[in-house]
C-alpha cells in the first residue's frame, strides 16, 4: 500500500500541475508490470502447418488458427479483479487455506488502439490447475480443482493474490495480468455508494431482499441491497453459482457506467474511493497507475456485448459442482479480445 505521504505528495503534484507527470507515471508502470510479454497459443495448435511463404515471414508470438495469422496486441492492458468471501478487513493470516476463497473473478481488459473495454466473467468454479501449498508455504502439487480455491492458499495479502493472478493467467494460457485488485465482499457497498448507485434488474431466488425488490423490476441498488445482490446464491440449489455470476455481470455492467458518469463529473472521486476501500483490498495497482486509468476511463467505449463469459458446462463433482470450460470457445475468445489479424 502507498504511505500517507507519497498519497499526499501526489495529491499536492494534481492540484500543482503535475496531473500530467503523475498519469505518465502511472502508464509505463503498468506497462512495465506483467512479467510475460506474450501468451503461448501456438503451442496449442500443433496440427496447424505453414507455409512455404508463412514461414519465412514468421515471427515470434504469432499464431495460425484456421488459415488466419494473429499477432498479440502488446498494447493491451489486462487487469484481474477478484471478490473474495471475507466480510473484514484484510488481515494477513498463517500459511495453509485461510486467504479467503475469490467467489468474483473477472478480467479486465483495456485495448488503447480500439479505445474499448471489455470483461471477462470466470466461472468461480472452473475447473483448472492450481497450485497446493503446506502449512509452512512449501509447494506440494498441482492439481485440477476450482479456480476460485487457488487464492485460499498463502498469506491472505499479495501471496494469496500472486497464486490467484497465476492460476487465471495459465488458464489463459499464460496471458499477461497487468495488475490485480483483490476486494473483500464487505466492501461493496462503500464501492457502490461511491458511484451513487448501480441500477439492475432484480431476478429470482434472492432471499432476504425487501418485497419491493419483485422479479422482472427496475431498481438502483444502495448499501447492503448491492453487497447481497453479487454475493448471495443458496448452495443447495444446483448451478446457483452460475445464476450468481449472471447477478453478478448485471451487476458490474451496471457499476461501470455510473463510475464512468462519476468520473465524469468529478475525478477525484477516484482518490476518495482508493482510500475508503484500501483496509478491505489488496492490490499490487498503485495510486498512480490509478490516476491514470481513472484520466482515461471515460475515453473507452463499453457496452453490454463487450462482457464475455467463459463457455462450458456445470456438472456435480464428488463433493461439488464444476464447471469445464469448452477450450475451442475459450482459444477464440482470446484471439478475438487479445489479438489482431495479420496482413
Amino acid at each position: 500500500m502507498i504511505a500517507a505521504a507519497a498519497v499526499f505528495a501526489l495529491l499536492m503534484g494534481l492540484l500543482f500541475g503535475g496531473f500530467g507527470i503523475v498519469r505518465a507515471m502511472g502508464k509505463n508502470r503498468l506497462y512495465q508490470s506483467a512479467s510475460v510479454q506474450q501468451p503461448v497459443l501456438q503451442e496449442a495448435l500443433k496440427e496447424e502447418t505453414l507455409t512455404e511463404g508463412e514461414s519465412e515471414k514468421w515471427q515470434d508470438g504469432w499464431v495460425k488458427y484456421k488459415d488466419v495469422i494473429y499477432a498479440y496486441n502488446e498494447e493491451i492492458l489486462t487487469f484481474l479483479i477478484m471478490g473474495i468471501d471475507k466480510l473484514s478487513d484484510v488481515e494477513e493470516v498463517a500459511e495453509g487455506t485461510d486467504g479467503g476463497q475469490a467467489d468474483a473473478l473477472f478480467l479486465t481488459v483495456l485495448n488503447p488502439k480500439t479505445k474499448r473495454m471489455k470483461v471477462i466473467g470466470i466461472n468461480r468454479n472452473t475447473m483448472t490447475d492450481i497450485d497446493v501449498y503446506g502449512e509452512s508455504g512449501e509447494y506440494v502439487s498441482t492439481v485440477k480443482s476450482q479456480i476460485a480455491i487457488q487464492h485460499g492458499f498463502g498469506n491472505g495479502m499479495e501471496e494469496s493474490c500472486e497464486y490467484q493472478k497465476k492460476a487465471v493467467s495459465n488458464l489463459f494460457y499464460q496471458m499477461p495480468v497487468h495488475g490485480y485488485a483483490a476486494v473483500n465482499m464487505s466492501a461493496v457497498a462503500t464501492i457502490n455508494d461511491a458511484v451513487g448507485g448501480v441500477e439492475v434488474t432484480t431476478s429470482p431466488g434472492l432471499a432476504g431482499f425487501p418485497e419491493e425488490f419483485t422479479q422482472g423490476k427496475r431498481v438502483r441498488l444502495l448499501g447492503e441491497d448491492a453487497f447481497w445482490f453479487v454475493k448471495y446464491r443458496d448452495t443447495d440449489v444446483f448451478g446457483s453459482a452460475d445464476m450468481r455470476l449472471e447477478r453478478q455481470k448485471q451487476y458490474l455492467n451496471g457499476f461501470i457506467r455510473a463510475a464512468k458518469r462519476a468520473v465524469h463529473k468529478d475525478a477525484s472521486v477516484v482518490i476518495d474511493l482508493y482510500q475508503a476501500v484500501k483496509p478491505q483490498m489488496v492490490t499490487d495497482i498503485s495510486l498512480d497507475e490509478t490516476i491514470y486509468l481513472a484520466s482515461v476511463l471515460n475515453e473507452y467505449a463499453f457496452n453490454e456485448e463487450d462482457f464475455y463469459m467463459l463457455s462450458g458446462k456445470t456438472v456435480m463433482g464428488e463433493k461439488f459442482e464444476e464447471f469445464y470450460p469448452d477450450e475451442d470457445a475459450l482459444f477464440e475468445m482470446i484471439l478475438d479480445i487479445f489479438y489482431e489479424k495479420v496482413q
